[in-house]
């Protein structure tokens, strides 16, 4: 069975996706604007695809070659899953909105894609998430198990930033809600605790 491979990374990528951050809020605002949405969303999407791809086939050959990187990839996945979960509760705990400016200055085909790629490849925290948390997670499941994660955690990013991109005047006002944020950040936790649990059991059972 390879739909809970898939299931995996699609929850997992939705996870580390779905969150405030400059990168959304460039996504939202560029929809709200009607400007080179397209564009953005498309750059988004394949700044995702080659992190993921690059993260899950890296750290798969390093990790298959050395049990003692799988157990490491494995339990160093728990510990951050886990703190990544707390804090969405923290977070759902305190209330938070997303805001996107509505006025400014259009910009150019070249001015978008620059700026959504320095966005994406400028913040630590992409290669953090995307490359070793991803990559990690991803490159100990078994066969085919990493194509099917991998094909799971792109489902979510081309689901998430197509949404947020084209769907940018119905969702502002949700997201610009505290209430929004608190419901998902209580289910992202939920689905980060129990990744968790599941990668932790997998290194015992």
């Amino acid at each position: 069975m390879l739909l809970p491979f898939y299931l995996k990374g699609l929850g997992l990528g939705a996870g580390l996706i779905i969150a405030i951050g400059s990168q959304n809020a460039h996504v939202l605002r560029m929809g709200l604007r009607r400007q080179h949405v397209g564009l953005t969303v498309l750059f988004c999407i394949v700044l995702d695809v080659l992190l993921i791809c690059v993260g899950i086939a890296g750290m798969g050959a390093a990790i298959e070659g050395s049990p003692m990187l799988l157990g490491l990839a494995q339990w160093g996945g728990v510990i951050f899953l886990s703190w990544y979960g707390l804090r969405a509760w923290r977070a759902a705990w305190a209330g938070h909105a997303l805001q996107a400016n509505r006025q400014a200055v259009a910009m150019s085909a070249t001015q978008a894609v620059t700026a959504i790629v320095a966005l994406s490849l400028l913040n630590p925290h992409v290669y953090l998430d995307t490359v070793l948390l991803l990559g990690a997670v991803g490159g100990q499941q078994a066969g085919a198990g990493k194509l099917w994660f991998a094909l799971g955690a792109i489902t979510s990013s081309i689901i998430w930033f197509v949404l947020l991109g084209y769907g940018a005047r119905l969702l502002s006002p949700l997201f610009a809600r505290p209430l929004a944020w608190r419901v998902l950040d209580g289910v992202i936790g939920v689905v980060m605790l129990g990744l968790a649990g599941m990668l932790a059991w997998g290194s015992v059972g």
